[in-house]
Order: C-alpha cells, then structure tokens, then sequence
C-alpha cells in the first residue's frame, strides 16, 4: 500500500490508513488544498473533473467535485473521460483548472489526481509545492450555504474528435480510402468509447476492440508493455488485421502491433509520428532522457534539430516552449502536438499515425523497418522505507567517473553510443533503470550492471 505526494499530483492504492494510502480523507483534503489555490478568493470560478473507468473512479470523483462545490467552485463534469479531452475541456471552457482522476497505467488497486492550470497543462513545480503546503497545513475555508457551487453535467468528446478531424495533418480522407482493419486493446477503460469514435470518424470502419467493457478489472496489467500486449498481438494475426492499437487507461500513451503480430515498439510511436511532422514542419524534435536516441538521429536526418528534458510530462512541454519545438513527448508513447494541445495525447497520435501510415503506402511491418531496431532494457527496484538514494546514485558516479555522465535528472551514463539511465520514479516508490543499444543483449547487460551497482551501495 502506498501514498506518494508529488509536485504533480496526488496518487495512491485506495483503502486502509489515512495519511499512507489515497483514502476519502486524502482525497478531500487534497482537493481543497487545489481548489483553494486555484480559487484564490474569486467568485465565479469553474473547475473541469473528469476519470478514467477505473472500479474507485466513481467514488473519488464524487469526494473531488462535492469538495470543489464546498469551496465554492462551479464544477463542469465530464464523467467517463480521457486525460487530453479533460485538458483541451479546460481552455474550451474557459476553467480556472482541472482535475484529472486517473492512475495511468498503475494497476486496478490505485487512484490519482491529477493536477491541471487554467491553461489544460499538468501544474509547475511551485504550485505543485503550494498545494502540498496548503494541504499539510489544511489552510482552507470552505464556501457559506449561499455561496457554494453548482455541477454541470458536459461531454466533450465529440469537441476533442472533430478537433482531431480539423488538424491540417490528419487526413480522414486519405485514411478512408486504405480500409484499414484495425484491433484496439482498450483495457477496460474509457479508450473502449474514445478510439472507436475516433476511428469511425477517421472513415475505420473495420474495428474488434479487446477488453471493451469499461469496468475498471483491467484484463492484464494496464501499462502497455510488450509482456502485457500478447492477446492483442494474436488477435491482430487471427483477424488478418493492418494493426493493432492499444492505449493506456487514461489515453495518453500509445502504442501499435504490425498486421504480422509483431510490436512497433512503443519508443517509435513518438519516432514515427516525428518522422511524418518533421517531413511537413522544419523545427526541433523534444524527448525526455529516457527515450530512444533515434528520434534525435531522425531529427538531425531530417534537417530539424533535438533537445532533450527531463523525464516527465512537464519537464518536457516546458522543454518544447523553450525550443518552440515541431513535436515531442516520451518513449512511453506519449506524443505531444504542440499546436494541437500541449499534452500527451493518444488520439491525436492514431490521427497522425494512420495518415503516416497510408502516405507510406506500406504495411506495418515494412513501416517499421524504416526506423532503427535499438533496444530499451526497462527495469525497476523497489524502494526500501528510508533508503537514501542519492548516496547510492553518488557512489555510482564516482564508479563511473570516466564516462560522460548527466545529472540533470538522476543519473544518466553514457557509454560510447550506448546509455543507462537511473531516475526514481515520479510515481511510483522505485527506481527505474533504463538502458539503450544496438543489441538487446547488451541493453540488458549494461542495466544488470546497473542494478547490482544499486544494491551494492544500498
């Protein structure tokens, strides 16, 4: 069981003891602390709420928005939604912010909130401290009878889709005319009602989808990992499908499976997508330091030009602002269209994926093949109680001293054109450890390294 408070939001497994897991006491006062921040003593302000279909969703939205109206706060509520239409909600609807209620891609047991300014982006480091603070100390004062707010009931579904349909560089014609086949793990959550509409709209009229039932019982682990991905993979081959889609419960990450059932691999979501953005927009390409070194080798190829962030949602826009980047997001499959919205957003994805896809005039699987075939090693250790992890990480360095090193988030390490990367994890209690090369064998080898360096200095 587990809380963790961050500058980003508040997330834990629901139940048992206040204070060390999100229980409706957390919940409530984490709300306030955000509400009364976002309120600041004006009258008038709107908040957005939305979830995921997780089983808690239904009761941590109701302490969410019940809060929000006792601070006096008009609530418009999306219901069953995804985490990029409860951004785009926010500036449509001309909210003071938004909460998000969704744990990602952690398992059925966890909830979260997740934090949105007036601008439909996940808050800054200094906000994210204010709210903490406030709800540390509870320093908020609820809204007299007279003054408490209201709750609008409101879909914005069809306003995000037809966004999508709009984007100069999606093509729904284009798309219409290949009669793609398509089969969409939607892990029983909201991607079940998102993609399809989606799809429908982009002329996909061909559509299974898998795990459709939007329940919250997650029918695998919900991260879309290679491991967790099998039933999709084999339905794909057994239906004689183009591809296959799969998204996280909170549709924000993506990615895809070739008609032969193999992965595309979800570091080369964001690959693709670039590939197909830099060839109609010169500019920079964005990741964070966790993700594949081929989006900087294809932006370099292209004539564009890469920066790298920190990992994290927000490390990154704050990144693609700096550079005015083209496009960006992380090897998480998470893209982010910058003058579309800047979050990371599947469903825009499949919209410029699919038009890639038929301009190429390829399949999948030959699609793929345009793209390097380096290897992620993705692994993680969980944390101890008290363990003092940058002691560990210092050690580390001073073992590697020789070699390039960044410690800009973590530690990063650089090994001729190999790298390891070893962060703690934003939202989880682990450290992650991630490493690349041309060689599967050697990512894997290099991050064992790794990981033994980490329990050796413990």
């Amino acid at each position: 069981m587990a809380l963790i408070k961050s500058i980003s939001g508040i997330r834990g497994t629901i139940g048992h003891r206040p204070g060390e897991n999100l229980t409706p006491i957390d919940i409530v006062k984490f709300t306030a602390a955000f509400g009364t921040l976002v309120k600041n003593n004006k009258e008038g302000v709107k908040m957005v709420v939305g979830r995921d279909g997780r089983i808690s969703g239904p009761m941590v939205q109701q302490l969410v928005v019940q809060t929000l109206v006792g601070l006096g706060i008009d609530v418009i509520d999306l219901g069953l939604s995804t985490t990029p239409t409860v951004e785009m909600a926010v500036t449509a609807a001309q909210a003071a912010g938004g909460i998000i209620i969704t744990a990602s891609h952690n398992p059925r047991e966890w909830n979260a909130l997740k934090l949105l300014n007036g601008k439909g982006e996940f808050i800054d480091a200094s906000v994210g401290a204010q709210v903490l603070s406030l709800a540390e100390k509870e320093e908020f004062s609820f809204a007299t009878v007279e003054k408490l707010g209201t709750v609008t009931a409101a879909d914005y579904m069809d306003y995000h889709l037809d966004a999508i349909l709009e984007y100069p560089l999606v093509d729904a014609s284009l798309i219409a005319t290949k009669k793609f086949k398509v089969v969409v793990d939607a892990i029983n959550s909201t991607g079940a009602i998102y993609v399809p509409a989606l799809l429908r709209k982009l002329g996909v009229t061909d559509v299974v989808v898998l795990n459709e039932t939007v329940n919250g019982r997650f029918a695998h682990s919900p991260e879309p990992l290679p491991e967790n991905l099998q039933e999709l993979c084999h339905e794909v081959v057994r239906q004689g499908a183009d591809l296959g889609i799969a998204v996280d419960p909170d549709v924000d990450r993506l990615c895809f499976v070739s008609e032969d059932g193999s992965l595309f691999g979800e570091e080369y979501t964001l690959v693709a997508v670039a590939d197909y953005m830099l060839s109609k927009k010169a500019g920079y390409a964005v990741s964070n330091m966790s993700s594949t070194k081929s989006l900087k080798e294809l932006a370099l190829a292209s004539g564009g030009q890469y920066a790298s962030a920190a990992v994290g949602e927000v490390n990154v826009v704050a990144k693609m602002k700096q550079v005015n980047a083209v496009i960006g997001g992380e090897g998480n499959g998470g893209i982010i269209v910058p003058d579309f919205h800047y979050g990371r957003d599947a469903l825009i994805g499949i919209g410029l994926f699919l038009t890639h896809l038929a301009l190429s005039g390829k399949k999948m699987s030959a699609l793929r093949k345009r793209y390097p075939d380096y290897f992620i090693s993705k692994n993680k250790i969980e944390l101890q109680p008290g363990t003092d992890l940058a002691s560990i990480f210092s050690a580390i360095q001073k073992k590697y001293a020789h070699h390039p090193l960044n410690t800009d988030d973590g530690l990063k390490i650089e090994f001729d054109n190999d790298w390891v990367h070893l962060r703690s994890s934003n939202t989880e209690p682990i450290v992650r450890i991630y490493a690349e090369s041309d060689l599967e064998s050697k990512a894997s080898h290099m991050a064992q390294q790794l990981m033994r360096d980490i329990k050796e200095f413990s």
